[in-house]
């Protein structure tokens, strides 16, 4: 997603690198795209190759680039390897948990009519559905002559479809985030306990957990996150975009009750723990307490193979396929995975197309320093291998999260809103107070249609 793509910025890191070879480098590099504006030209002219009507370019102008915490290594990375290009980079929360901060950011600068950053990291893929709209949109097309078309084939087939309105592809998926199964092979051979394959076995093996093993736990629901896991994993049609224009969310769907009862009943067991994966409890709690964890795959970075958090042994972790309901095909949730975004009002889009695709696709940061699921296929096969290589997880994990990534189900939609902060604010309070999921699914019901009509969708 690898990256922990929850986390809050705490600081604020800006660089400016200007050089006397800036101007010469970039002005060679636009000379040799047939796609780049020269600079000073009129926006309707040297945008129409783009697809859209670039600002005046100046291709000497430092780019701002907006990135969370996790994703200062990126930067970094890009620096190190384009020194000639400059660039300023800032920190923000990357719109965690759908905290709106990148929204709400840009809504100002619209106002101000200036200030815009050139490229932004987003943890919310959904920002496409927003950012692509109304009469001054933010992001700028990417398929209509911006980028080459050999370059997008490069990504994982479907890595780009929560980005793309309308045929039209806005953003670039910095890593993939299917769900996968994780479990400690080391203690399930302990117990003597079979990985589940079905929701129904994952419910009965978590209530034999709970009594013959206390303190162990299968999950954590402890996160705004909890939907695209538990909910997408399970096929409910919660969060469902059928149109620019067309929502349609129902709770008391089957699918939806039968997944909110095993977590009701998990929670009575006592082997569904309520904290953050990314809190100092949940450390505290469950570091080598985590018999299995429904969750993404970028767990493995941040959740399992980090001193700071769960820290695991070598060889002891797994990646299992994802669960699926008894008789049906599996199909796996998607938690986050970051998108970056390049805005359509800035001068200097020679620069910002270097950058993002370095981000998306170089060695230098997908296989060498990204935890995550790289979303282009090239660096994604690389750091499979590099994971295999390593030794630090064990069973099929390669094989068992590329099928994972090929698994996302495609009926959980990307509207303008967050389901991550819907359920923050309006289930996980009176969940941590005791109160029964099935219950509250009415009033999760209200708060999606709610929110899907303030954000102008026509709610079925």
């Amino acid at each position: 997603m690898i990256t922990v793509h929850r986390r809050k910025a705490t600081r604020r890191r800006e660089r400016i690198l200007l050089t006397a070879a800036v101007a010469a480098s970039l002005l060679a590099v636009t000379a040799c795209s047939s796609s780049s504006p020269q600079a000073g030209t009129s926006g309707t002219a040297g945008g129409s190759s783009y697809g859209f009507a670039a600002a005046p370019q100046n291709t000497s102008a430092p780019i701002t680039v907006w990135v969370d915490a996790s994703r200062q290594p990126a930067a970094d990375a890009f620096v190190k390897a384009h020194p000639e290009i400059p660039i300023k980079v800032e920190t923000y929360d990357g719109g965690a948990n759908g905290s709106g901060s990148f929204q709400t950011k840009i809504e100002a600068f619209n106002q101000a009519g200036s200030g815009w950053p050139d490229v932004v990291f987003s943890t919310q893929n959904n920002d496409a559905a927003w950012a692509s709209q109304g009469s001054d949109p933010f992001t700028a097309p990417l398929n209509k002559g911006y980028l080459e078309k050999s370059f997008l084939d490069g990504f994982t087939p479907g890595a780009l479809t929560p980005t793309t309105v309308d045929g039209t592809v806005y953003g670039l998926r910095n890593d993939l985030a299917p769900t996968v199964t994780w479990y400690d092979k080391s203690l399930m051979d302990k117990f003597g306990y079979t990985v589940p394959t079905t929701w129904e076995q994952y419910e009965a093996l978590g209530k034999k957990v709970a009594t013959e093993h206390p303190g162990y736990i299968v999950g954590s629901v402890g996160d705004a996150w909890t939907p695209e896991v538990y909910f997408w994993g399970a096929k409910a049609p919660i969060n469902v975009v059928t149109g620019v224009k067309q929502f349609s969310s129902n709770t008391s769907d089957p699918k939806s009750v039968a997944m909110a009862k095993i977590v009701d009943s998990l929670l009575k067991a006592g082997s569904l723990a309520q904290d953050s994966v990314f809190s100092p409890e949940f450390v505290q709690k469950y570091t080598g307490k985590v018999l299995m964890m429904p969750g993404p795959v970028w767990f493995s970075g941040a959740i399992f193979d980090n001193k700071t958090s769960l820290n695991s042994a070598p060889g002891t972790i797994a990646a299992g396929l994802p669960l699926a309901w008894d008789g049906e095909s599996a199909v796996a949730g998607n938690v986050g995975g970051g998108t970056w975004y390049v805005s359509r009002h800035s001068t200097n889009l020679a620069a910002a197309k270097a950058f993002v695709e370095f981000v998306t696709s170089s060695d230098a940061y997908q296989v060498d320093l990204a935890p995550g699921l790289p979303a282009y296929k090239a660096a994604a096969d690389k750091w499979l291998a590099k994971q295999a290589a390593s030794g630090f997880f064990t069973a099929d994990f390669a094989a068992n999260v590329t099928t994972a990534a090929s698994e996302v189900w495609t009926g959980w939609g990307y509207p303008k809103f967050s389901q991550e902060a819907i359920w923050a604010k309006t289930i996980t309070p009176p969940l941590a107070a005791g109160k029964s999921l099935v219950d509250l699914l009415p009033t999760w019901q209200t708060a999606i249609k709610n929110e899907a009509q303030v954000n102008g969708y026509k709610v079925s």
